[in-house]
């Protein structure tokens, strides 16, 4: 009797990580460290060999992967994570390493699809899923369907603009005085901030923010407060009605409450429902497998 199990692959530039989905839920996993440098090659290797003592159990493959995804070619957007990610056929080549048909996609969008699926998105047509972790990413579910881009560039949250603090001389220079909300309020962005003003690190920032003290709540909520003017700009555009937030960040409950907070500035009708994200960091394994069902019907 064919397996009922999906088998999927999370690959980030830390770890790899692999599981057998059941019912939407993780039944199994495994995991190895991303290797460096993390040309195509190399992790693509290191994917194929974790994943192979599962695939036999499975009936289709799923992978969530870091960068522009578009038509399971991947082409990555942090080229210091993944160098030499231009355009790799990466479904096409884990397929044929595998023996299973395979479905990829920008791991945020695995996640959103996760969360709308099996987690805090069901029950709503139009849903978006934020993560602020070491970057900001995003995903959207509009009509119940995953919205997908063909330039694999949607949802891209992070690179929507927002006033800058940035100094000439940064990686990417601001835009006049505009800047990518990622480099103003994802969980890097807050570290060195945090470092700025004497703190080790963000989680060091968010305790002290949380505890009451004023130079560290002052940029805390200015992150929460970006991403709730965000949030209500997508409300606005697309109708969305609930947004789940995940990633280090995000997960936090003192964030969540200012982000919620900092929403009740705008017009009701542009101010979703926010809740916390209910899969927490399996949502884009999920997401991954459960996308890789629609394989059998596509």
């Amino acid at each position: 009797m064919p397996s009922s199990d999906l088998l999927a692959l999370d690959i980030g530039g830390t770890s790899l990580r692999a599981a057998l989905i059941s019912h939407g839920r993780v039944n199994r996993r495994l995991d190895a460290r991303t290797p460096k440098p993390s040309t195509p090659t190399a992790v693509i290797e290191a994917a194929v060999q974790l994943a192979a003592p599962l695939a036999g159990q499975a009936r289709a493959l799923g992978v969530a992967c870091a960068g522009a995804v578009a038509a399971g070619r991947v082409t990555a957007t942090a080229v210091h994570t993944f160098p030499g990610w231009d355009d790799v056929a990466l479904s096409e080549t884990l397929s044929a390493e595998l023996k299973l048909p395979c479905a990829a996609l920008n791991d945020a969008r695995a996640a959103a699809w996760g969360e709308a699926a099996a987690g805090a998105g069901q029950g709503v047509s139009e849903f978006m899923f934020i993560t602020v972790s070491t970057g900001v990413g995003a995903g959207l579910v509009l009509g119940g369907r995953l919205h997908l881009a063909a330039n694999g560039l949607d949802a891209e949250l992070g690179f929507v603009s927002v006033p800058s603090r940035w100094t000439l001389g940064q990686e990417v220079p601001p835009l006049g005085e505009l800047g990518p909300l990622e480099f103003e309020t994802s969980g890097t962005a807050l570290g060195g901030q945090a470092r700025g003003l004497g703190w080790p690190d963000t989680r060091a920032l968010a305790d002290a923010a949380e505890a009451g003290n004023k130079e560290a709540e002052a940029l805390y909520r200015r992150s929460a407060a970006l991403i709730a003017w965000k949030i209500a700009d997508v409300a606005a555009l697309l109708g969305v009605t609930r947004v789940a937030m995940g990633g280090s960040v995000g997960l936090r409950e003192g964030y969540l409450a200012r982000v919620q907070d900092s929403l009740t500035r705008f017009p009701e009708r542009y101010r979703p429902e926010v809740v916390h994200a209910e899969l927490g960091a399996d949502a884009g394994l999920i997401g991954a497998g459960l996308w890789a069902g629609n394989l059998e019907t596509a």
